[in-house]
């Protein structure tokens, strides 16, 4: 009776190591903020583990996860209106390993238990704008087009895209929301190139920076939040995007003579280069949930 008591306490102990924790992800691409935050939460009886002594061992099996978890979300950010990161790892434009480097630049908060106490809960956060910043391959920004015949305009701030509502898609018979992108391209109504990421400046910390209708309707002189001012200014021109273009609808379309009071004068066309770009998208694309979020 003793050995096989034994040897049921070695079966549950075997079973126990073996176990499978539960370990799930979830979390949002947040283009408002440029960054992916996201909470794993390790259910500790599933890996066998109580408090208080089993706290340590949880924290090291989430910080094992977290990479193999995340990865699919840094892959999903859409870079360009084409092309996923994990498009341009496909095709070798950018290693694994640089994929891994900036999860591994993740900031993080001390792990905490659910209400419950059943769960570990570990909330992290990664900055795309980083990422955005190690795909600028040029040391010096492409030339931004300028204009045979220059029309008269002041010097702006900066510079408002409003493009909340639904939009003709270019060569389509078709309407779409634009949707975010690290790298949008903008172009005119003759569809000629007024902007891409090769005219930013490399010291830039962003392309363009998205908000909602919210920010540009607020009390006050400008009728601009804190937020959009720190980038555009108090005195940006606002411009409304007459559709969107691209095998994603990421790039806005402004009108010709909008483009011209950009590209007519340096000051204008310096703020392309800055990135002191808003763009205004629909509240409901302004965040992405993170593919495979549950383990």
């Amino acid at each position: 009776m003793k050995a096989k008591t034994i040897f049921c306490c070695l079966i549950c102990l075997t079973a126990a190591a073996f176990a499978q924790p539960k370990i799930a992800l979830s979390g949002t691409i947040e283009w408002d903020k440029l960054e992916i935050n996201s909470v794993v939460a390790l259910n500790m009886a599933s890996a066998g583990l109580r408090l208080p002594g089993g706290r340590m061992q949880s924290e090291a099996i989430i910080a094992s996860e977290y990479v193999r978890l995340i990865r699919p979300g840094v892959l999903a950010v859409q870079v360009d209106s084409s092309s996923s990161v994990a498009d341009l790892v496909n095709r070798g434009e950018w290693d694994s390993s640089d994929v891994e480097n900036h999860i591994l630049q993740s900031r993080s908060v001390p792990p905490a238990l659910s209400p419950d106490f059943s769960n570990l809960l570990a909330s992290y956060s990664i900055s795309i704008d980083s990422i955005g910043s190690a795909l600028l391959r040029h040391q010096r920004p492409a030339d931004i087009p300028r204009t045979l015949n220059p029309v008269s305009a002041p010097a702006y701030t900066g510079i408002i895209i409003i493009a909340s509502d639904n939009l003709p898609v270019h060569g389509m018979r078709d309407t779409a929301l634009l949707r975010p992108c690290l790298f949008p391209k903008i172009w005119d109504t003759d569809m000629k190139l007024i902007f891409e990421k090769n005219m930013l400046n490399p010291g830039a910390r962003a392309m363009v920076r998205y908000f909602t209708s919210h920010d540009i309707f607020m009390t006050g002189p400008s009728g601009l939040s804190p937020k959009i001012t720190a980038v555009v200014g108090s005195h940006p021109l606002r411009i409304f995007s007459r559709g969107v273009f691209g095998m994603q609808p990421t790039d806005p379309i402004i009108n010709r003579e909008d483009a011209l009071r950009i590209i007519s004068n340096d000051e204008n066309r310096k703020l392309l280069r800055e990135g002191r770009i808003a763009v205004i998208i629909n509240d409901t694309m302004l965040k992405d949930p993170l593919p495979g979020e549950t383990e």
